[in-house]
């Protein structure tokens, strides 16, 4: 009895951290465009708001997650929801931009602490017979998280201003803190035996994506090339080095030595790359040139999520019967059937074509996450399930990240560091629809990836994956 309370109060208290960090990930792009006014910043600088969010998580995620293995997962979800409540209540007192951006980062670290730990935690608490159960819950928990948030969002900067989508995660944190220190009992420390955490590969890591991003912000000027090439450089070594070491943080041979996973992993890499950021664009220009509230705005942008719920379960089952990239694939290219009409949009576009498109979209994307996913976690042995989990969100992060690095660098090149008013609403709405193309390409792109990736049935006997 004592073991069903235990996973009971695990499950609540991972799904509460799963809805706060989707609905803040999401909500805060009905947000920034009220954010914008309020500091009287740029759109480059209104885009570090969500970047600087996404690169702490990005470069923390793989190896805290690490840490927490060999630490305590617990004690490390503890210390998450901690600085994730923590950082929200002082993001929604910011008096300054800088400060906001201070306390997303903070925020951040909050985040990749959670997503480190919340699925190794269920995996830990839940026997095999019901662990497939707590986890499509915990999923079924992110989308639900995602759908609500551009409609939540939107009423909560329409009617209690842009603060309260951060102060709403305050009083859910408590909850969970309260929770974990009076009802979850034990630890789970599941590293081998005297292994230690690689610090080096971690700072090498962490300081080849700072570098990558803050040289996307700094085109065209020269200096943001270099800072580009560093990053790229410290990218390589890090891989060289993952290579190397003796208790990587990122098991390099997944993707050495498993076609299936490796070609997966750049098909989803490349998704996120291509459409984390419709929602921060598609919020700006309905708010900016539709002249929508952030309530309307949030109504409309609801579409896409709420379609990717509703379709995700029926395409994972689909998945077992149908060959994975087959379903991936033409997920994709549903994805970018509905991105080449957005290349199209301009201050005359109706609010229903917005609408059909984000539906084309949220089809197209769940064809091909939960197929996508299926081809990942099949393609490896049991053993390797927590490394390939970490790998697949680490490829969701850095995608997203990526995605508003094509934005920064597009808004930086065409618009300069200006805000947003109606002098310069021809010059934003002619980068978005440059972005646009550009995704629409990465996407086609995609859809040669994930059909190289071959079928699971190919697959041969390795260490690395099941046996045929």
């Amino acid at each position: 009895m004592h073991d069903d309370v235990n996973k009971t109060i695990a499950l609540i208290v991972i799904n509460l951290s799963t809805f706060s960090t989707a609905f803040m990930t999401s909500s805060i792009n009905i947000a920034l465009p009220s954010i914008g006014r309020e500091f009287l910043v740029d759109a480059i600088l209104l885009g570090w708001v969500v970047t600087s969010y996404l690169l702490t998580t990005t470069m923390l995620l793989v190896p805290l997650g690490k840490a927490a293995d060999i630490y305590g997962r617990k004690k490390f979800f503890l210390y998450g929801i901690i600085f994730f409540t923590l950082s929200s209540l002082l993001c929604s007192i910011s008096p300054s931009i800088a400060l906001l951006l201070c306390f997303r980062v903070i925020q951040g670290i909050g985040s990749a602490l959670l997503l480190g730990t919340g699925v190794a935690i269920l995996t830990s608490v839940f026997p095999p017979g019901e662990r497939g159960r707590a986890l499509g819950i915990n999923v079924a928990t992110t989308y639900i998280g995602l759908s609500m948030a551009p409609a939540l969002g939107g009423m909560l900067t329409q009617h209690l201003g842009w603060k309260s989508v951060f102060l709403v995660n305050v009083p859910i944190g408590l909850l969970i803190i309260l929770l974990v220190f009076w009802k979850v009992k034990g630890e789970w420390t599941e590293a081998e035996r005297g292994e230690k955490l690689d610090f080096t590969g971690s700072l090498i890591y962490c300081f080849g994506l700072i570098a990558l991003m803050y040289g996307l912000t700094l085109l065209p000027e020269m200096r943001g090339i270099w800072f580009i090439v560093l990053g790229m450089v410290g990218i390589l070594l890090f891989v060289r080095w993952e290579m190397r070491v003796k208790n990587p943080i990122l098991n390099m041979r997944l993707f050495t030595q498993n076609r299936v996973f490796a070609l997966s992993n750049l098909a989803a890499l490349i998704n996120y790359s291509a459409t984390f950021a419709l929602g921060l664009l598609l919020s700006l220009y309905l708010q900016y040139i539709k002249g929508l509230d952030p309530q309307n705005a949030g109504f409309v942008l609801v579409s896409q999520p709420m379609i990717m719920a509703l379709v995700s379960p029926f395409a994972g089952r689909l998945s077992e019967r149908i060959e994975p990239r087959i379903l991936a694939s033409c997920g994709m290219a549903i994805i970018v059937a509905g991105l080449i009409p957005l290349v199209l949009i301009s201050d005359q576009t109706s609010l229903l074509f917005i609408i059909a498109c984000l539906m084309v979209l949220g089809f197209g994307f769940a064809l091909f996450s939960s197929p996508n996913m299926n081809a990942i976690m099949s393609s490896v042995q049991k053993n390797f399930y927590g490394a390939a989990s970490a790998t697949l969100a680490t490829m969701r992060l850095t995608g997203q990240l990526f995605s508003m690095g094509i934005v920064m660098v597009i808004f930086a090149v065409s618009m300069g560091q200006v805000q947003i008013t109606p002098e310069y609403y021809s010059l934003f709405l002619s980068s978005i629809k440059t972005i646009f193309i550009i995704f629409t390409l990465l996407c086609c792109s995609g859809i040669f990836a994930s059909l190289a990736r071959g079928k699971m049935s190919d697959m041969t006997d390795s260490p690395l994956h099941p046996p045929s």
